[in-house]
């Protein structure tokens, strides 16, 4: 209880709970709005407590199963928070513009990656000395404006698992994706938009620096977590697998130990069958040997 009104207090600080004039709310998001004043809705900060932290669960158990999560923000006051954020958790990012189809039609952004790829290794092991100024000049220029739109996704081979977005209003047609693919979403929704939109809505300001500061550092933190968890647990199956091997190298020993001393047990117990000696005395009678 002490932890979520320390949350509580530190979102209502950075201005969460800031929503839009009233004349422009979705009254889809009536259940998440506390009251009205001057004109302004002001968002529940219990239910952006609950959202924030039902989100953050659900992104950590799938960083820790090793799925991906894209962050996307293209709005101007969220670009660089969002992008440290993501480079810091090592996910893809989309902090500029959202190419219609990235995730619809990823097999053809991915060869646009790879072309991007192409064209750095040209420029990095010296093939492009080759060419002669003005085409050098025309490639950096391709490759400088490739990178800043793909360069946040040109590590990932696969559609993400899951995508969190600031502005689900902004955001509209990364929306629209992954619905139609069927991907994971969590994103602030503001009162201006609507929340049966996505799998995960976490009412708050999406326009304040500070408010996405603390929600998206928070999910990032959550991540990390699960990141570390799936580390942890790699590490301990792997000292496992060693002492399982251990145990079963020496288990085979004593087994083949075991097995040369029955050997020699049965040798012993069956050796060659010993030669009848005649009575002392008496002569072996053979053919002929009789009484003439």
């Amino acid at each position: 209880m002490e932890n979520n009104t320390s949350l509580q207090q530190q979102l209502l600080e950075a201005g969460v709970h800031f929503g839009h004039l009233k004349k422009k709310w979705n009254p889809k998001m009536l259940p998440y709005i506390f009251a009205e004043k001057k004109g302004i809705h002001i968002i529940d900060l219990n239910k952006t407590v609950e959202g924030l932290q039902e989100a953050a669960g659900a992104l950590k158990s799938i960083a820790r199963s090793g799925k991906k999560i894209m962050f996307v923000a293209t709005k101007k006051q969220a670009k660089e928070l969002v992008q440290e954020c993501a480079v810091r958790v090592n996910m893809p990012y989309v902090t500029e513009r959202w190419l219609g189809g990235m995730l619809t039609n990823f097999n053809t952004v991915r060869k646009s990656v790879k072309k991007m790829q192409s064209i750095e290794k040209m420029l990095g092991d010296g093939s492009a000395e080759n060419l002669n100024k003005k085409e050098r000049l025309t490639l950096t220029r391709e490759k400088e404006k490739m990178e800043k739109v793909l360069g946040g996704i040109s590590q990932i081979t696969r559609i993400p698992a899951a995508i969190f977005m600031v502005d689900i209003g902004h955001e509209h047609i990364a929306l629209a994706e992954s619905q139609r693919l069927g991907v994971t979403t969590f994103g602030m929704v503001d009162t201006n938009c609507d929340p049966n939109k996505i799998d995960f809505p976490i009412p708050a300001n999406d326009d304040a620096t500070k408010s996405i500061a603390i929600i998206v550092n928070y999910i990032t933190a959550a991540i990390a977590e699960g990141l570390q968890e799936r580390q942890a647990d790699k590490e301990e199956d792997d000292q496992n697998d060693v002492e399982e091997s251990a145990e079963a190298k020496a288990a085979k020993f004593e087994e083949k130990q075991g097995e040369g001393e029955e050997r020699g047990r049965r040798t012993r117990g069956t050796g060659a069958p010993k030669r009848r000696v005649p009575a002392a005395g008496g002569a072996r009678r053979t053919p002929g040997n009789g009484p003439r």
